[in-house]
């Protein structure tokens, strides 16, 4: 694999002795060789070869760059942008500050390990998925009792907010293809630009377009909708409001959105995500939606947010009392545990997933 080569870019604002120390950290942890150098000019902001990294800082001239055709750039602000449309193959992480820096090392190497094709189910930016194929996978022969490879649909969580996107998901996309599943990591616009039906209704769309047509070794009878956090809460209202799935997964959801905005979950992000009219959250709450009529697994790390815990818990009571088939599971780990497949957590989930999809 190629170096990654960070470029910090003139004026951005961050110390360079923490910047370095991120970065290192980052190439550590994923056993990649890598180094950071800082540009005087724009012209040294180019990407020069290796797995390129690159924070543009506020020159316009630099910025300009971002949506140009340049290739495989990861690009990243340290503050939020939501303006940057970038060029083709180019990638824009923004709003996430100073560890930012990680999120985008990890995103540049997971695109250089892994061979994701980038599917678009409408005419948005932030209308597509990236489906996962494990290296043998073929279409299913005439006659299979399988018929094809079970799917897993991934949902991002980041409370609904525009900063967090797809990449939080992709390490459980490596993982889930190493098992033999199918992955369909889904980006979706989110309700801070779009408003709350657009969020809604791009799910729905999202997992409707797995179909044949885009990709024959697919069994769309075995597909698993997993949403984290808030991610949790959507893929729950997907399977809740009919989407053609055969297991849903809450990994540390939100999924009582009626006590969430009354607790001031994330400084108000339910409030923020749905807007004050409270008879939404009802609609919208998996919890008041129960039963859900899908087979459902809600994983919950005992080291989270207690309010998540409390939602969970409570979730998985009401759902078996309301005749759902439902597995909870609850161990040790916070609230990134449970998307972290170096976990105990994590692997324990990944069973369960397979044992509900033969």
């Amino acid at each position: 694999m190629s170096d990654v080569r960070v470029v910090v870019g003139p004026g951005v604002v961050a110390d360079p002795t923490l910047l370095s120390e991120v970065a290192e950290r980052e190439f550590a942890a994923l056993g990649v060789k890598g180094h950071i150098r800082y540009a005087r000019t724009v012209d040294e902001l180019r990407p020069d070869g290796g797995i390129p990294v690159i924070l543009p800082g506020p020159d316009p001239a630099a910025r300009a760059l971002m949506s140009e055709p340049v290739g495989p750039v990861v690009w990243l602000d340290l503050t939020r942008d939501d303006r940057v449309s970038p060029g083709k193959d180019a990638r824009h992480l923004h709003g996430r500050g100073v560890d930012g820096l990680a999120w985008a090392i990890r995103h540049a190497v997971h695109r250089t390990r892994h061979n994701a094709r980038r599917i678009t189910y409408g005419p948005h930016p932030d209308q597509w998925a990236d489906l996962y194929l494990p290296p043998t996978a073929e279409p299913p022969s005439a006659g299979s009792a399988s018929g094809g490879l079970p799917v897993i649909v991934l949902v991002h969580g980041g409370y609904w907010r525009s900063i967090w996107a797809a990449d939080l998901m992709e390490p459980l996309a490596a993982d889930l293809v190493g098992r033999g599943f199918a992955v369909w990591n889904l980006e979706y616009r989110r309700p801070d630009l779009h408003g709350w039906p657009a969020t809604t209704a791009d799910v729905a769309a999202g997992i409707d377009a797995l179909a044949p047509a885009v990709e024959p070794a697919l069994d769309l009878d075995r597909v698993a909708v997993a949403g984290h956090s808030a991610g949790a809460q959507l893929a729950l209202r997907a399977a809740a409001d009919g989407a053609r799935v055969a297991l849903a997964v809450s990994l540390a959801g939100v999924l009582d959105l009626v006590e969430g905005e009354r607790r001031w979950l994330s400084s108000g992000a339910v409030a923020s995500a749905l807007g004050p009219d409270t008879q939404v959250y009802g609609a919208a709450s998996p919890l008041a939606r129960l039963p859900l009529k899908v087979r459902q697994l809600v994983v919950q790390g005992s080291g989270d947010d207690l309010d998540l815990v409390d939602f969970s818990r409570r979730y998985a009571r009401a759902a078996k009392e309301s005749g759902d088939d439902l597995t909870y599971l609850e161990m040790s780990g916070d609230h990134f545990a449970v998307i972290d497949p170096a976990t105990p957590i994590w692997r324990t989930t990944a069973v369960a997933i397979a044992n509900a999809l033969r």
